[in-house]
């Protein structure tokens, strides 16, 4: 009986838009999954970073983030990014950094990526400037989809081929295209 209304629920989606996918959990409830795929667009994606610090990469990651119209209030959400830099820097290894808060001004998880033509000290754990630039803002009361988020995030980019592809995508739509890989 759920898989009918489940198989129901995606054909409807499908035509209002890109269906989301979900996960059943305990009791026939489902839950929409959280990932890269399901966040972006191609209004949220930037193949150009012009930032030559972190702060400056931030910003610009901000302004993509209020361009696509995903936040409305760019200083809580500022703050709440820096706030988290502050306490322990979200430079990864492998050229990727992964700047993120927490703001009650967000209302559900909303993430952008950048690709910087120039490599950008982030304070990485490799010590290794970084290009890839992914920044996702969550509400402050759902801990679960910026955890699973990240987790993905941080999954999909330990593939030396995938970082690749992406650094010489031409389009948001060659990056979407990646991230369905």
């Amino acid at each position: 009986m759920h898989s009918k209304k489940f198989s129901n629920c995606k054909k409807k989606a499908g035509l209002l838009g890109p269906a989301i996918p979900l996960t059943k959990v305990l009791n026939g409830v489902y839950t929409v999954v959280m990932n890269l795929k399901t966040v972006l667009t191609k209004d949220t994606i930037s193949l150009h970073l012009k930032g030559t610090s972190k702060e400056e990469i931030i910003n610009e990651l901000l302004d993509i983030l209020v361009s696509a119209d995903k936040i409305q209030d760019r200083a809580a959400a500022y703050a709440a990014v820096m706030d988290r830099e502050q306490k322990m820097s979200t430079g990864m290894k492998h050229g990727i950094a992964i700047p993120h808060g927490k703001s009650a001004t967000i209302k559900d998880l909303v993430a952008c990526i950048g690709i910087s033509d120039t490599a950008v000290d982030f304070d990485s754990l490799d010590h290794e400037p970084c290009r890839i630039f992914i920044m996702t803002l969550s509400p402050l009361e759902k801990t679960g989809p910026h955890l699973q988020f990240l987790a993905e995030v941080s999954l999909l980019f330990k593939s030396s081929e995938k970082r690749a592809e992406i650094l010489k995508a031409q389009s948001s739509e060659d990056i979407l295209k990646i991230l369905a890989e």
